[in-house]
């Protein structure tokens, strides 16, 4: 069959499905980039937070429309919102052929077989159960970056998050396991990996009794071909020296740290469950930047958690001012059922919510607009992602921008290049968020 597969969500999700994509393409079936030209659709959902599962809904019923018309002959719903709400899906789009849930990717060839014999069946395991791991997967990334997911769910249970939930405790996917996916990666093309988990720090604690990041870093870096490796999703209380010390010391490591802290009040931490305060968050990044001066670090905020104060939003507007963050993104609070927070008194009405994250936001803007300008006349290396053809530009990210979440690097050049090529590069101008550069051969 020729299947249309739309992955919504986080880039875990694109790791899932991509692994589903090789089952199905193993199997015989094709993919397709248009609900015109196919026989099926999968929809791999999301449901961390409300516009999420609202994306993930109005997809599947979309979809349904087509199934209900007749235009394709399968529709088959996985990923988080389909472990979470399989009996809602079923009863309020009847379209819905099979669910697979977050822990029975592995059966998506099987769900689309039994929707052919006309069954109507679900997959749904125990969301801490065997993990899947070590497929073949179809690459849907560019080809010269790609996600490498290192563990499974998370032991945290951070009040306001359904993650643990829809994707079980904490289990780490053997190393020899990832070295081999990530040599596989590297030899169809692959420079860049981008190691992502619900949490990368604690890797390996469940399988080797420590915390193995760093070990794992220096295994990948050894692969030939591989360039850079960068880590996201990393809890500031388990980074380690040891983690420090190798992205540091390890060439092949990208000087860029993401760092969720979600606020820089003690109270609200405390509230939120998370394992920090201000002064332990303070310490880390004065260690980290003393450690490794050219760090990029990035964080994440919640705006108008349960109870949260004007005097807690200005510490952390205080504290985003005084750490001056690389990078910086805010969410404003989802209340999500069957949380402890969404139970909380003291909830935050959605305006002040949302304008406690514009508030950040315009005081991050300010930090972004003035160290985009201090990079001017430095001389970096960067990754053609595209081009500009019209303008005589491409399009290209520094150490400092992970894809799809931070800004770019416009290049001029005469020179033709490809999408992947590495390029010395003097930065010449700062545009907003984004840099300008020309290509600087004495870097080479």
């Amino acid at each position: 069959m020729k299947i249309l597969f739309v992955s919504l969500g986080c880039d875990k999700n694109l790791v899932d499905s991509e692994m589903m994509l090789g089952k199905l393409s193993e199997a015989g079936h094709s993919v397709v980039e248009s609900e015109t030209d196919a026989d099926a659709v999968v929809v791999n959902t999301c449901s961390f937070i409300n516009d999420a599962k609202q994306e993930s809904i109005n997809t599947l019923i979309e979809m349904g429309e087509l199934r209900k018309e007749g235009k394709i002959k399968a529709l088959i719903a996985t990923g988080c919102l389909a472990q979470r709400y399989t009996a809602e899906i079923r009863e309020s789009i009847p379209e819905v052929d099979a669910v697979v849930g977050t822990m029975a990717i592995d059966e998506i060839v099987n769900a689309l077989d039994s929707v052919i014999k006309g069954e109507r069946k679900d997959y749904i395991k125990d969301v801490s159960g065997a993990l899947v791991y070590g497929q073949k997967r179809l690459v849907t990334t560019p080809g010269h970056y790609e996600f490498l997911k290192i563990a499974e769910g998370c032991n945290k249970f951070c009040t306001y998050c359904i993650i643990p939930k829809l994707r079980g405790t904490y289990r780490s996917v053997p190393m020899d396991v990832l070295v081999k996916e990530a040599e596989d990666l590297v030899s169809r093309g692959v420079k860049e990996l981008i190691l992502v988990a619900q949490e990368t720090t604690v890797y390996g604690i469940d399988l080797y009794g420590s915390k193995s990041l760093h070990v794992l870093l220096n295994k990948l870096s050894k692969i030939p071909g591989l360039v850079t490796i960068r880590v996201q999703y990393m809890y500031p209380e388990e980074i380690t020296d040891e983690l420090i010390n190798e992205m540091r010391d390890n060439p092949k490591v990208a000087h860029y740290i993401d760092m969720p802290i979600q606020s820089a009040s003690d109270r609200v931490l405390k509230k939120m469950g998370r394992k920090t305060n201000k002064a332990e968050l303070t310490a880390l990044i004065a260690k980290i930047r003393a450690s490794i001066p050219d760090i990029c670090l990035r964080t994440t905020l919640i705006a108008g958690f349960p109870g949260e104060t004007d005097h807690d939003f200005r510490e952390t507007l205080d504290f985003v001012k005084e750490i001056k963050f690389d990078r910086l993104g805010v969410f404003a609070y989802s209340r999500e059922e069957n949380t402890v927070a969404a139970t909380m008194r003291g909830q935050v009405p959605e305006f002040k919510k949302k304008y406690r994250r514009n508030r950040i936001m315009s005081a991050q803007r300010k930090i972004a607009f003035e160290k985009a300008k201090s990079e001017i006349g430095r001389k970096v290396r960067v990754m053609v992602e595209g081009a500009i053809p019209e303008e005589g530009a491409y399009v290209c990210r520094t150490y400092k921008d992970a894809p799809g979440v931070d800004g770019y690097l416009f290049l001029e050049t005469d020179r033709e290049l490809m999408t992947g090529d590495i390029v010395p590069v003097k930065i010449t101008g700062a545009r907003e968020y984004d840099l300008l550069g020309v290509i600087d051969d004495e870097l080479a």
